[in-house]
């Protein structure tokens, strides 16, 4: 299995299956318009901007499963994306984590496991903290853990790397540019 064997509606409806992407670099992120983290929504676009003519795309997944901070319809999240500049595809609201979880985000957590954040940072040790104090029950397991968690895949639809929440998407250029 790749990710190549997973099709999502885009957020206008339409199937795409993600063979599409097939030779291009990714970075699929679960997004949500309404969440604090929705800052990341500009260094996101940052990104794309400047690599999309280089094989690269950034797939955004909006869900509402954490604080509800995604809670519209498919429309409602299109025009809230727009409105804060966003220009990657988008794909229709669906839930990463639990037994209802989309199967490509099955399939992205089962092959790039949790493996805690980054505590010698001060995003990493408030989040760490916040999960384990208010809710224990999505820090356990190696489900997604909130809005913004990131997986970069190389041209052959390979995981390289979960990127959890606090990580900001400038970080990712370097190693974004290195699979370019």
């Amino acid at each position: 299995m790749s990710i190549y064997d997973y099709r999502a509606a885009a957020v206008c409806g339409t199937q795409v299956d993600l063979s599409s992407y097939r030779g291009k670099v990714l970075l699929i992120v679960n997004t949500a318009s309404q969440c604090a983290y929705s800052r990341q929504f500009e260094g996101l676009q940052d990104l794309y901007g400047k690599r999309r003519g280089k094989e690269f795309e950034i797939l955004g997944f909006p869900c509402n499963q954490f604080n509800g901070r995604e809670p519209g319809d498919n429309s409602e999240i299109a025009r809230a994306c727009a409105s804060k500049g966003v220009e990657f595809p988008l794909f229709g609201k669906i839930q990463v984590r639990g037994r209802d979880a989309h199967p490509l985000y099955q399939y992205l957590t089962a092959e790039a496991p949790f493996r805690g954040f980054d505590l010698r940072t001060e995003g990493g040790a408030w989040m760490d903290r916040f999960l384990k104090e208010k809710h224990p029950e999505i820090y356990e397991g190696d489900g997604i853990k909130w809005n913004f968690t990131k997986f970069l895949i190389d041209r052959a639809g390979r995981i390289r790397g979960r990127f959890e929440t606090p990580v900001e998407p400038r970080e990712l250029e370097a190693l974004i540019d290195v699979l370019l």
